[in-house]
C-alpha cells in the first residue's frame, strides 16, 4: 500500500531508524521502564508494542484512525524513559510525535486537547487565560476547593481499605475536569509558608547532609564528588544591584520565559535571572519570543510546533546569547530538538541545529559556575527528576550538584524519582484516569520521605505533583530548584536593594518579560 502525507513522513522516520529497529532483540528492557505498561500490563501499551503499531500503519496493515492505534498511541506519556535503557538506541520520542501527527490527521483529537493547544499556542488567548488563572488563584478559591476535594478523597480511601477492591489510584482519579484544574492552579502558588514560617522556626544546620547509601536524590553516585560549589564563601551584600562573580567578559544567557512559566510562575523566571546573574552570567532579553511548541509537538500538532520554533529561532538569534537558559525541562527538551523538528526545512534547518546546541537547563549553567554558595536553608527536601530533563536531555548530575551547594539542606532520596509523575504536558488533564494513577504512586513516594518540600524543575510536574499532594491532604509544597537557591542567596545578602523582590534592575526585569508575539 503506498504511503503519503503524514504516513509517508512516519515511514521515512521508521526507515531512518530501520537499522536500530532491526537490531532490536525484543529484550524487554523498555517494559519495566514504561509507566503505562507497568500498570496496565498490556504489550500494546509498551514502547515495543507501540512501535509495532507504527510499523503496521506504515505497511498498510492497520489504519491510523483505528481504535487500536488511537488508544495505545494516545495512552503513551511520552516520558521517554524507554530511550536510555534501549540497547538499540531507538529514538522513540521522535517516532511518537510523528505517529501522533499521523493519528491526528486520521481522526480529530478530543475537544479538550484541541482547546488547550489552541490557547497555549495563541498569544492573545494565552495572556488573558493566564491572567484569569492568576486572579482566580489570588482569591483562594482553588485552594479551598482542593481542601474540600481532599476530604472526599480521604473518605474514599478509607472505604477502599475496607475491601471494595478498586484498582490503585482510584482516589487520585476522582478529581477530574474542573476539580483537577483547580487543584493544579492552587499548586502553582508560591511556597510562602515554607520560606517564611518553617525556615524562621528552625535553627540553621551547620553542614549539608545527603541521606541515602552513597546515592543522591537522582540516583547518581555521590562518591568522589565535591559539593559542587566554588569553595569560596558567599560575598557580602552589594551596595546596589547584584553581587556577582562575573568575569570581565561574562557569558551571556537569554531566558525562555515560556507560556505557563510566564503566566503562573513568573517568580521562577525572576529567580532564575537573579541566580544566574549572581553566578557570573549576563542575562539578556530575547524580544518577540513565544511558546516553545513543546505541548504541540508532544500532542502531534507538528506544523504548529514548527511555526513556533521558527519564531523563537528569530527571536533568540536577535539576542545572540552564548546560551539559552531553560527553567522548564519540557521546553528545554523541545528547543534542544529544534534541529530534528525542522530537519526538512531548507531555510531554517541549519539555523535550528545551531540554536539547539546552545540550549542549557538552568541546573547545568549553575553547576558549570560552581555554583556560588548562599546562606543555610535548614530544610529536608526530596528531588523528583523531570522526565524531559533526565531521559530526553540526559541531565542527571547538575541538579544534584546544585542542591548539594545549598548549606544546611538535607536531601533525601525519592523512590521512583526517575518515573513520570503523570503530568506529561497536558496528559494529566486529557487522561486523568491513568495520569492520576501514575501520579498517586508518585505522591505516596513523596509522603514516605517525610520531606518538608519536593523540589523539581518543570512547571507541569510542579502542578501535577502539587495537586496530588494537596488532594491527598498533605501540605508539602512543591518548589522549583532555582527558588531554593534564590532564597539561599537572598538570606546571604547576595542581592542588593535593586534586586529585591519587586524591584529588580531594569535589564534583568526586561529579560524575564514574556514575548508579545501573536
Amino acid at each position: 500500500m503506498p504511503v503519503n502525507g503524514g504516513q509517508g513522513t512516519l515511514a521515512r522516520a521508521i526507515e531512518e531508524q530501520e537499522e536500530r529497529l532491526l537490531n532490536c532483540v525484543h529484550c524487554g528492557f523498555c517494559l519495566p521502564a514504561c509507566p503505562t505498561y507497568r500498570r496496565l500490563g498490556d504489550e500494546a501499551d509498551s514502547p515495543r508494542g507501540r512501535l509495532y503499531l507504527m510499523q503496521a500503519v506504515v505497511e498498510g496493515r492497520l489504519d491510523a484512525g483505528s481504535d487500536a492505534f488511537q488508544t495505545h498511541i494516545g495512552r503513551c506519556l511520552g516520558c521517554r524513559a524507554c530511550e536510555p535503557v534501549c540497547p538499540s538506541g531507538v529514538e522513540y520520542g521522535h517516532l511518537l510525535e510523528l505517529a501522533r501527527h499521523l493519528g491526528g490527521s486520521a481522526r480529530r483529537p478530543a475537544l479538550l486537547a484541541r482547546l488547550l493547544l489552541r490557547v497555549f499556542g495563541t498569544g492573545w488567548l494565552a495572556r488573558p487565560a493566564m491572567l484569569a488563572g492568576r486572579v482566580l488563584r489570588a482569591t483562594g478559591l482553588p485552594a479551598l476547593a482542593t481542601r474540600l476535594l481532599s476530604g472526599r478523597h480521604r473518605s474514599g480511601e478509607r472505604r477502599d481499605r475496607q475491601g471494595r477492591g478498586e484498582e490503585p489510584g482510584r482516589i487520585a482519579r476522582a478529581a477530574t475536569g474542573a476539580g483537577l484544574g483547580l487543584a493544579m492552579l492552587a499548586a502553582s502558588s508560591p511556597a510562602r509558608e515554607l520560606f517564611h514560617k518553617r525556615l524562621a522556626a528552625r535553627p540553621a544546620r551547620r553542614e549539608h547532609r545527603a541521606v541515602g547509601h552513597g546515592k543522591d536524590a537522582t540516583g547518581a553516585s555521590a562518591a568522589g564528588r565535591g559539593n559542587g560549589a566554588t569553595g569560596a564563601s558567599a560575598p557580602g551584600p552589594a551596595a546596589a544591584g547584584l553581587s556577582t562573580v562575573a568575569p570581565p567578559d561574562p557569558p551571556t544567557v537569554a531566558l525562555l520565559t515560556g507560556c505557563v512559566q510566564a503566566g503562573l510562575f513568573a517568580r521562577v523566571n525572576e529567580a532564575t535571572a537573579r541566580v544566574l546573574t549572581a553566578n557570573g552570567y549576563r542575562v539578556v532579553p530575547a524580544a518577540a519570543q513565544g511558546c516553545c511548541g513543546a505541548l504541540h509537538a508532544h500532542g502531534g500538532d507538528l506544523e504548529a510546533a514548527r511555526d513556533m520554533a521558527r519564531r523563537n529561532i528569530g527571536a533568540f538569534e536577535g539576542a545572540n546569547p552564548d546560551f539559552l537558559a531553560m527553567n522548564a525541562s519540557g521546553c528545554g527538551a523541545a528547543m534542544a530538538a529544534y534541529g530534528s523538528l525542522l530537519a526538512d526545512d531548507r531555510l531554517m534547518g541549519d539555523r535550528a541545529r545551531q540554536l539547539a546546541e546552545r540550549v542549557r537547563d538552568v541546573s547545568q549553567l549553575l553547576a558549570d559556575r560552581g555554583p556560588v554558595k548562599g546562606a543555610p536553608l535548614p530544610l529536608r527536601v526530596t528531588y523528583d527528576a523531570p522526565c524531559h530533563l533526565l531521559h530526553a536531555q540526559g541531565v542527571a548530575d547538575p541538579p544534584a550538584r546544585v542542591l548539594e551547594s545549598v548549606p544546611g539542606l538535607e536531601v533525601v532520596p525519592l523512590d521512583g524519582a526517575a518515573e513520570c509523575c503523570g503530568g506529561a504536558g497536558i496528559y494529566g488533564l486529557t487522561h486523568p484516569g491513568l495520569g492520576g494513577w501514575i501520579g498517586s504512586d508518585k505522591v505516596r513516594s513523596v509522603l514516605a520521605t517525610g520531606a518538608d518540600a519536593l523540589v523539581t524543575g518543570n512547571p507541569g510536574c510542579m502542578m501535577q505533583i502539587g495537586a496530588g499532594l494537596a488532594l491527598a491532604g498533605s501540605r508539602i509544597p512543591v518548589v522549583h530548584l532555582v527558588e531554593l537557591v534564590d532564597e539561599s542567596y537572598r538570606r546571604a545578602g547576595l542581592y542588593g536593594p535593586q534586586a529585591s523582590r519587586g524591584n529588580m534592575p531594569a535589564g534583568i526585569r526586561a529579560a524575564t518579560q514574556p514575548g508579545r508575539s501573536a
